[in-house]
C-alpha cells in the first residue's frame, strides 16, 4: 500500500466512525464525504471498495443493528423507527425486512432470551443484520422463470 492509500483509509474510517457514532443524526453522503476530505462520488466509489457496500446501505445497517436491538428490549416499532433516525415507518420496515428477514413487529414479538443470556459483546457478533443479496444467476434463473 502507497501512502496515499493509507491516508485514503484513515480518511474512510473517520467517516465509518461518523456513522457508527452519529446514525440517528440526518446524515447524507455529501456530509459523510466531508468528514473523509473527499468529493462525495470519489468517497462513495472508495467507501464501496474499502467496506463491501455503500456509505448509505452502511449506515441504514447500523440504524437496522441499533433498531433490533430496542425491539428487543420492548420498544414499539414505530418509537424504535424514530429513535435510530429513519422518519418513514414504510421505509424503515421495508428495510429492515430485507436486511432482517421478517417484519420489525414479528422480530419484536420473538422470544430472545438466549441473547440476554449473552454477554453484550457476543450477542453484538450474533445479532449484526447482513444483507444477503442474490447472485446474478439466481436473478437470471428467477426471471427466466417468471
Amino acid at each position: 500500500m502507497t501512502p496515499e492509500d493509507l491516508a485514503n483509509l484513515a480518511h474512510l474510517r473517520r467517516a465509518r466512525d461518523l456513522i457508527d457514532r452519529e446514525y440517528a443524526r440526518p446524515l447524507d453522503v455529501p456530509t459523510m464525504a466531508r468528514r473523509a476530505l473527499m468529493s462525495p462520488g470519489h468517497f462513495s466509489r472508495r467507501f464501496r471498495a474499502a467496506y463491501g457496500e455503500t456509505p448509505y446501505s452502511y449506515l441504514m445497517t447500523r440504524r437496522i443493528e441499533r433498531a433490533m436491538a430496542l425491539l428487543r428490549g420492548g420498544m414499539n416499532v414505530t418509537d424504535a423507527c424514530m429513535a435510530v433516525g429513519c422518519t418513514s415507518l414504510g421505509s424503515f420496515s421495508s428495510r429492515f425486512t430485507e436486511i432482517v428477514g421478517e417484519t420489525p413487529s414479528t422480530y419484536r414479538g420473538r422470544e430472545h432470551s438466549a441473547v440476554a443470556a449473552m454477554p453484550a459483546c457476543v450477542a453484538k457478533v450474533h445479532t449484526r443484520p447482513t444483507r444477503i443479496l442474490p447472485s446474478r444467476i439466481e436473478e437470471a434463473g428467477q426471471a427466466a422463470a417468471a
